[in-house]
């Protein structure tokens, strides 16, 4: 049986504390786990709000930064021990494609120039005929013409024909995994909606597997497989895709589905959000669950130690005391009745 494309186990990313570093530390993440499956191609949504996380994992898996514990495994080997030509094979099988199409590319140099370099440092063509070939074959896996776009500059293209040109970037190398870190997020509505068909597209007839990067569950619930949604750090709750956000179990999950506005032009949004000082449970590793200051169903044990994440169905586990016992039904009652409970 063949490893897990991606095996990462205990991952955690601590910021500051360090001799040099008097500040106040940050967990950034903590305790992270997460396999992608060899086969079938999947799309794996890691979503929560600023700050959660998100951005540190997307960076660990790509090699920006390194683990302060755990362990990250690209089919079966751990990146950290990855001689200098391994890390070389490992960077052309996991790409990258970043929240802002124009921040990467250089403003002096034609688009053309990306694919060059791409091709001239893997050696991927021995010929320009071979490479004008390639070039064409990811292009037109995003929906563009070489001969309309290659000699233009970046500040020529729209954001949405320079962030499909990132991903065509990426697939040239025929990687096995794309991390893409909000790739949607600075795009209209109809070009994201292409962008989300072509990573679809990727995954199913080129079997590419996506770590997915957004704070958006309509597009995670629209395009993943499975989705981990972190709250500072921890996962709060993981699973299919479809169980996590049809039948959330978190208190949290369930707050982020609850904020999602009703189009009822009826009913009016509540624009007065007042939330607690929650930070200061980030700064320790052995705190308890750092939701405690703005859950309704705290309870004083909460505090204690974080809670395991517990199997509530066969593809979803939610990280909740509430779910202690296996058996556990959903919580009844209003916030406050259990508020006043954990009183």
């Amino acid at each position: 049986m063949s490893p897990p494309l991606l095996d990462i186990q205990g991952a955690t990313k601590i910021y500051g504390g360090g001799f040099l570093e008097r500040g106040r530390r940050v967990v950034a993440l903590q305790d992270f786990d997460l396999i992608i499956p060899d086969k079938p191609a999947r799309i794996v949504t890691i979503a929560g709000e600023s700050g959660s996380g998100k951005s540190t994992l997307a960076n660990l898996v790509l090699g920006f930064t390194e683990l302060t514990t755990g362990r990250i495994a690209f089919e079966g080997t751990d990146v950290t021990k990855m001689s200098r030509a391994d890390k070389k094979v490992y960077r052309r099988h996991v790409q990258a494609v970043m929240q802002d199409p124009y921040a990467v590319y250089n403003p002096f140099y034609p688009v053309r120039h990306v694919y060059d370099m791409v091709i001239h440092n893997f050696r991927l063509a021995e010929t320009k005929e071979q490479a004008d070939a390639l070039i064409e074959s990811a292009l037109n896996i995003v929906g563009l013409q070489a001969k309309e776009i290659l000699n233009k500059y970046p500040h020529q293209l729209s954001g949405g024909q320079r962030q499909r040109m990132m991903i065509g970037r990426a697939y040239l190398l025929k990687p096995r995994l794309i991390v893409a870190d909000e790739p949607v997020s600075m795009v209209d509505a109809s070009l994201r909606a292409m962008i989300l068909d072509i990573m679809q597209r990727l995954r199913d007839q080129n079997g590419i597997s996506f770590l997915y990067i957004t704070h958006d569950l309509s597009t995670a619930y629209q395009i993943s497989d499975d989705i981990v949604v972190l709250y500072q750090g921890r996962i709060a709750e993981r699973g299919s895709t479809t169980s996590v956000i049809e039948q959330p179990k978190h208190p949290y999950v369930r707050q982020l589905m609850d904020s999602i506005p009703s189009p009822d032009p009826d009913q009016r949004w509540d624009l007065q959000v007042s939330l607690p000082d929650d930070e200061a449970l980030r700064a320790h590793v052995k705190s308890g669950c750092r939701f405690y200051p703005r859950c309704s169903f705290r309870m004083d044990h909460c505090l204690a130690s974080q809670p395991r994440l517990y199997a509530v169905a066969p593809s979803h586990q939610v990280a909740c005391y509430l779910y202690e016992n296996a058996a556990a039904a959903e919580p009844t009652g209003t916030s406050d009745d259990s508020a006043g409970a954990a009183a």
